[in-house]
Formats: structure tokens, sequence, C-alpha cells
């Protein structure tokens, strides 16, 4: 483990940030049937099932390897994907050839070989052989083979999605999003859209002074499903990297929504935009826990009391929990410093939920009501404020770009601490 290696209160190393290299997108709306051998294989398909980048695949297990493969289609039409494990010295080439005669055209074949196959992979690609894994497999293995048959070329990172809502309402979680979002697009220099989803009392378009006459309403109501072209119609450009798609604020309708209801819009994205950031509200329903499930990574933001602690660890359990497979939610927190305010301190916070923070974000009710008001980001008013910095950091936290370091404090901070304690 490296020396500057993060850990929690627990003494455990936390979770490296994603880099580009380590995003999976998830994988359309497939079939896939695999054939086992051995119970492990079988186990760790089986786990890959329920990873939310194979939400939408239709995946199916079986036993017999590659000779149980050819039988079964001998009869019925062969999915978008079959994964076949290989038996101890079977012959893959031969029995690949069979498979041919019995496959459909389109179809995508993975093998989970071992290190006894002698077949060269040239002649693996030959026999139309789309992905080789050598076993033993574990559960991202089986995501990663399955979702990269989809996905476009690995120079071109795009689809990354990342969620950030409140533990509580208040605590600035839109602000948060909105100026982590301008960090990604002004400091890491990527396209990126924020995506305000409290439809009834947005502020994003408040905060970028944008007034569209069109945004995320018209694409969730939209009859039809929505396709690029109508999204970037729909999109309105806040700087050279940075889109917006606002919510009306309006209460002309009441904004009740199936679970899956922002299921194409966010898939649309994901095909042209290299980041999106959720502006999610705080409240919870079906489509607010899909959408941060189903996002990349998450950010929780919350302010240091005992009500926003118990929301944060609830929340921090069931994300985890849904999410098995990813890196954990990050939190951090918000307005911390407020006069007069009894605080939960950083460390007791980080104690309770068994993780530090990722940014303290200072109380400055003068600099963010001025950036409110005015429609402009802190970036825009001070670029070298305490906090325009950590929403840098964050930025690259949550994108895994970049070298994120934690804040450094002034030479008063140990002695203002110190204070506060004895208050």
């Amino acid at each position: 483990m490296s020396s500057n290696a993060r850990q929690n209160s627990k003494g455990q190393p936390d979770a490296p940030p994603p880099s580009p290299q380590d995003y999976i997108s998830p994988a359309p709306r497939v079939s896939v049937q695999a054939f086992c051998v051995t119970a492990e294989t079988s186990a760790a398909i089986e786990a890959a099932g329920v990873d939310r980048r194979l939400g939408k695949a239709h995946l199916t297990i079986k036993k017999g390897g590659m000779a149980a493969a050819i039988e079964t289609y001998r009869t019925v039409p062969t999915p978008n994907v079959i994964i076949i494990e290989t038996e101890g010295n079977s012959d893959i080439l031969a029995g690949l050839d069979q498979l041919a005669t019995v496959c459909d055209a389109g179809t995508r074949v993975v093998v989970i070989g071992n290190e006894n196959d002698e077949a060269p992979y040239r002649e693996l690609v030959r026999r139309g052989v789309s992905d080789y894994v050598v076993g033993p497999v574990d559960t991202l293995d089986v995501v990663r083979s399955i979702c990269g048959l989809f996905s476009v070329a690995e120079e071109v990172a795009v689809g990354r999605m990342i969620a950030i809502v409140g533990a509580k309402g208040g605590v600035g979680a839109s602000t948060v999003a909105h100026n982590v979002a301008w960090a990604i697009a002004r400091d890491l220099s990527l396209d990126s859209v924020v995506i305000d989803l409290d439809l009834a009392f947005g502020t994003a378009g408040l905060d970028f002074n944008k007034d569209p006459l069109q945004g995320i309403a018209n694409a969730v109501f939209a009859a039809e499903r929505p396709d690029t072209a109508f999204i970037e119609r729909l999109l309105a450009k806040c700087t050279d990297h940075l889109s917006l798609l606002a919510a009306p604020a309006t209460l002309d309708r009441v904004y009740d929504f199936g679970e899956q209801a922002f299921d194409a819009i966010f898939d649309t994205l994901r095909m042209t935009t290299p980041c999106i950031v959720l502006d999610v509200p705080h409240q919870w329903s079906g489509w607010t826990r899909r959408a941060l499930i189903g996002a990349d990574d998450i950010l929780i933001v919350a302010e240091p009391d005992l009500a926003n602690l118990r929301n944060t660890k609830n929340m921090l359990n069931m994300l985890k929990t849904s999410r098995p497979n990813d890196r954990a939610p990050l939190y951090c927190l918000s307005q911390v410093g407020m006069p007069k305010r009894p605080e939960i301190t950083p460390r007791e916070f980080a104690d309770a939920v068994e993780s530090p923070p990722i940014a303290s974000i200072p109380f400055d009710p003068r600099m963010f009501g001025t950036a409110a008001n005015n429609g402009q980001m802190i970036a825009e008013i001070s670029a070298g404020h305490r906090a325009s910095k950590m929403f840098v950091q964050i930025a690259q936290q949550m994108t895994g770009r970049g070298d994120a370091k934690k804040p450094r404090g002034s030479f008063l901070s140990p002695i203002i601490s110190k204070l506060r304690s004895k208050k």
C-alpha cells in the first residue's frame, strides 16, 4: 500500500478513486446465456447478474460447458451473448467449429478458459470469439467482459454518471452539485451536463443564470423515447464544456414518476457525454433510489448534526449493499463552522459512519449568498477561495482525474479547533 493511501476510521484503506481506465459502461438490453462447468464460475456469473451495470440484461445460467451449448442451440435461437466455460483439456477450436454451425449471425461469444488451454488467441478470434478470459473469474471479470462487448472505443470514456444528493433538505447539495460540475467542465476540461431532477423547486437555472424554455420536463414527459438530437435541443449552454438540463421549477402540474421514468434520458446522454452530474432532490422514491444506485459514483452532502449523521449512515449502508461491486459512496460535510450552532466534529462524524468526509466545506454565507444571487459559481467570484479549491478536489475525486489532495487549513486551524471543542 502506498504511503499516501487514505484510511477509514478502522485503519483500513479506502477504495482508490476510479480512473478513466477503470470505468465500465452499462450493458444495453440484451440476452445472455452462460454454460458453466464449475460451481465457482456459476456463482460469479450469478453475482454479476445483479450488478447495476447488467440491470437491463437478461442472464440465465446453464450447466455443461461447450457440449451443452451446442446441443441447446440445435433447436433454439441463440441469444445476444453466449458465455462458455471450457473443460480441462478439451479441444476448444473443435468445439467452436461445431458451435458455429448452430449459432445465429450476430451472436457474441465469450470463452472462460483455463491455464491448460493451448489454443492460440488468434485462432479463437478467427472463429468468432469476442472475448477470452482465463479463469477463475470473479464478478467484475464477468461484468467487464459483457459490458465491454457493447462499449465504445476504450480511448473515448463516455457516460460516467455522478449523483449528488443531500442527506437532508437545505444542506446545500444543489450548490455542491453545480459547483462540482463547473469544476469538472472548467478545470478538468470534460464535456459535462448537469441534470436538475428537482422539477418543482430546482435551482440550477438560477445558479447558472439561465432561463431556458425547455429542459428535463420536456424529455421525461415526451411521448416517444428521446434520442440524441432531441436531448441536444433541450440543453442550455453554460460554458464551452458545460450544459444544463434545467428543471421547470413550476407548480402547474405534479411530478409523480415511475421508477424507470428517467432511464431513457440517462441512456441517451451516456452515449454522447463524458460526464453527467445528477442533482438529485432530497426525497425517497423508486426513481430517486434507482438514479442513485444506477450512478457510477455517488456523493452525499451533509451538515454536521445528528439528523444528517443518521441519514448519511442509513444511505451509505443501503447504497453499499445495493452496489457491492462499486466503490463505496463518498460524502462531504457542508456549512461547517456555523457560529453558535453545536456541531458534530468531522472526526466524530467519520467514526460514526466508518469513513472520513472527502471535504469539509466552510460556512460562508456572504460568499455563497452572493454567488446564488448573482447566478454565479464560487470560482467565478473568487477562484482562490477555499471552497472553490475544494470543489475542484471533489471533482478530481469523483472522476478519478488528477490527484485530489486535502486542502490545507491556515496555521490557526489547530487553535480554532481546540477552542471549538472546549465550547
